[in-house]
């Protein structure tokens, strides 16, 4: 694609509101930590999130932070078959399913089931920290997919 085809990333075009997003980050990292929340399964979470959303660039960027984090290539990539796989415990499974719930919006009826048995695991202040990040993941998702950023090949000649 030649520099004339292509949109203006949207985190360049303007860098105030690609602030704003990133301090939001920061505050529901803090928002997450401060509730228990590891970093390995934040991690899971926005790495299942951007597989949802078809999200190159943040796949490639948070399967990385994953494994820094100590999560096993098994791991991620049971992350589609989450609910049958063995390798996931409660806490996780709750996150797991925010992401999804948070990501696809189903009908109120199934969500609200869905996300009140992920509450009744994690109690108030994770669940609304693990919303947020969702929520923020998916806002991170939406601006690597309009814009298109390119994923780079690494550690290859």
């Amino acid at each position: 694609m030649s520099s004339r085809d292509r949109l203006p990333f949207l985190d360049r075009s303007d860098p105030d509101a690609w602030k704003a997003l990133n301090s939001l980050a920061m505050t529901v990292s803090a928002t997450a930590e401060a509730a228990g929340l590891d970093r390995q399964t934040l991690e899971l979470m926005n790495v299942r999130i951007s597989q949802l959303n078809g999200c190159s660039f943040c796949l490639d960027l948070h399967t990385r932070k994953a494994q820094e984090a100590g999560a096993t290539s098994q791991r991620i990539a049971q992350l589609p078959a989450w609910r049958e796989s063995t390798l996931f415990d409660v806490v996780e499974c709750a996150v797991l399913e925010i992401a999804e719930v948070t990501t696809s919006l189903p009908d109120v009826e199934v969500r609200r089931a869905r996300l009140r048995s992920a509450h009744d695991t994690l109690g108030d202040e994770a669940f609304t920290a693990v919303e947020w990040a969702a929520v923020t993941m998916n806002a991170y998702n939406r601006v690597s997919i309009l814009s298109e950023h390119p994923v780079r090949r690494r550690g290859e000649p």
